[in-house]
């Protein structure tokens, strides 16, 4: 169990056109210059874009994997412990935030070859 900061960067590879940029201490991950998460390498922790319902069932489910980082609007932002999470979840996670931001031309097909569903 676990992700290194490389294998977490090396798994939003396979998200399509991701953007970084560095901040004071921290990754901006961006999607068509919206962010969707921030990678602090130092600590280990991934901040991921979720809505609120999401954000608060990962927190009360495990604390020790996940944290409440803020809400804005309808989302809930969370941090996610990288040594403690597990890769195909990680992922799932990282592929909704990013589809959360993404502009739908990218997303459909996205989600259709990935995970089998989208839109006909």
């Amino acid at each position: 169990m676990g992700v290194s900061v490389d294998e977490f960067l090396e798994l939003l590879k396979r998200l399509p056109e991701v953007r970084m940029s560095d901040g004071p201490g921290w990754v901006a991950l961006k999607v068509r210059g919206k962010g969707f998460g921030y990678l602090w390498e130092d600590t280990e922790t991934v901040g991921l874009k979720a809505t609120i319902e999401e954000q608060k069932a990962l927190v009360a489910e495990r604390p020790d994997v996940f944290e409440e980082q803020f809400t804005a609007g309808r989302f809930g932002w969370v941090v996610v412990h990288l040594d403690k999470i597990d890769h195909d979840e990680l992922f799932e996670l990282t592929a909704e935030a990013w589809s959360l931001t993404a502009p739908r031309e990218l997303v459909e097909p996205f989600e259709k070859v990935t995970f089998g569903f989208g839109a006909a």
